[in-house]
């Protein structure tokens, strides 16, 4: 058995792929139109992860409210800083939900409100302000 890929349902192609690619630092892999299905596919990967671990983002061309579903979970990616990636998406308007006071993990949301879990790489990094005081906002 081989993993694939993980999808994930998005209203607006436009904020997700900001978020996945210009925030995250994802690349778009490929994409594929679907008119007779009236949908749009677009599989992302981390450098270096494409054809081994990708996400698909499936965009459905008739509005749909998908709600929350809190029984998928959470997407995870290691992070070489994870003190950097969170300042990084921070300062892209992304709120850290969970900071990684520990040195080791964060969580964050998508604009489609997927939890993302960022987790350091190898050992966890001493602690480091702000991060180490910060308070988590929302739910992650």
């Amino acid at each position: 058995m081989k993993y694939l890929h993980t999808m994930v349902r998005v209203t607006d192609i436009d904020a997700s792929l900001d978020f996945y690619c210009n925030k995250l630092g994802l690349t778009e892999v490929r994409r594929k139109e679907s008119p007779q299905g009236r949908f749009t596919l677009i599989f992302l990967a981390a450098p270096g992860q494409e054809g081994v671990a990708e996400i698909e983002l499936t965009y459905n061309w008739d509005p749909e409210a998908y709600g929350e579903g809190r029984n998928f979970g959470h997407l995870a990616f290691e992070v070489d800083d994870i003190y950097a990636a969170c300042q990084k998406l921070q300062e892209g308007g992304v709120t850290i939900n969970r900071p990684p006071r520990d040195g080791r993990m964060a969580f964050v949301r998508s604009p489609d409100n997927i939890s993302i879990e960022l987790l350091q790489k190898g050992e966890a990094l001493p602690p480091l302000e702000p991060w180490a005081s910060m308070p988590n906002t929302g739910k992650w």
